[in-house]
């Protein structure tokens, strides 16, 4: 029996206007997907709710978007916290996922994430969607051409991600893909 291949999914920097338009696709190609959110976006009228029950995971992605690295342990601290805090509240769901923003974190980052109890989630392959809004194409070449099991995809909700993302949720399931959450 073949083995199955699973890849995931994730959006970063939301939520945004381009939220509605992914969840249409996630929902007609029947794909889930975790959104890492910066709470400084993210308000009651945000269809949160609709991400949450069509079986999306929503992360934080820190208060604002910040290069971690930069910011000192107690700075750090007060932008997960803050974040995680927010989604809570708004959600009511326990935050297990982090992911930094720019990718940049240090030693400091981990001893929070470890002392809140939450997951740090990076990517392996950057479809580098914030670089081709004039040629969104180039997005699912550099996803397909990276992708192997267990891959987790790095995408933003970006109006060149929307469309392009029905043809690559295609592609990579040509590629004998299935889509997973963690």
């Amino acid at each position: 029996m073949p083995v199955s291949k699973h890849v995931l999914l994730t959006f970063d920097d939301g939520p945004s206007r381009q939220l509605i338009p992914i969840l249409n696709i996630l929902k007609e190609k029947r794909v889930r997907a975790m959104f890492f959110w910066n709470t400084k976006l993210l308000y009651k009228e945000r269809p949160w709710q609709r991400v949450i029950r069509e079986g999306h995971i929503i992360a934080t992605h820190c208060h604002s978007h910040k290069k971690l690295d930069n910011l000192t342990k107690e700075q750090q601290y007060k932008q997960i916290k803050t974040s995680i805090t927010i989604l809570e509240d708004i959600t009511r769901i326990k935050v297990k996922y982090f992911r930094p923003p720019y990718g940049r974190f240090n030693e400091d980052t981990m001893v929070i994430l470890r002392d809140l109890n939450v997951l740090p989630v990076m990517w392996d392959i950057s479809s580098c969607d914030w670089i081709n809004k004039e040629a969104p194409e180039n997005i699912i070449c550099n996803v397909i051409s990276h992708i192997s099991d267990g891959s987790i995809i790095l995408l933003h909700e970006l109006k060149q991600t929307v469309t392009i993302l029905p043809r690559l949720i295609d592609e990579i399931r040509k590629q004998g893909f299935h889509f997973t959450l963690l």
